[in-house]
């Protein structure tokens, strides 16, 4: 997923480590994803999407 935002848009994402399988992409604190909330990961196609 990393390499496929950083190849798109040339900007690095940054990991933060958690716990509980949490799988959350925010970008500029607003929550685009949520692996909680949908029950599964997503596509890269699918963030690049979302991102303003």
């Amino acid at each position: 997923m990393a390499a496929s935002l950083l190849e798109a848009t040339g900007e690095e994402a940054q990991l933060i480590r958690g716990s509980g399988g949490i799988f959350d992409v925010v970008c500029d604190e607003r929550l685009l994803f949520s692996k909680q909330a949908t029950g599964r990961f997503p596509e890269p196609e699918e963030i690049l999407a979302l991102l303003p």
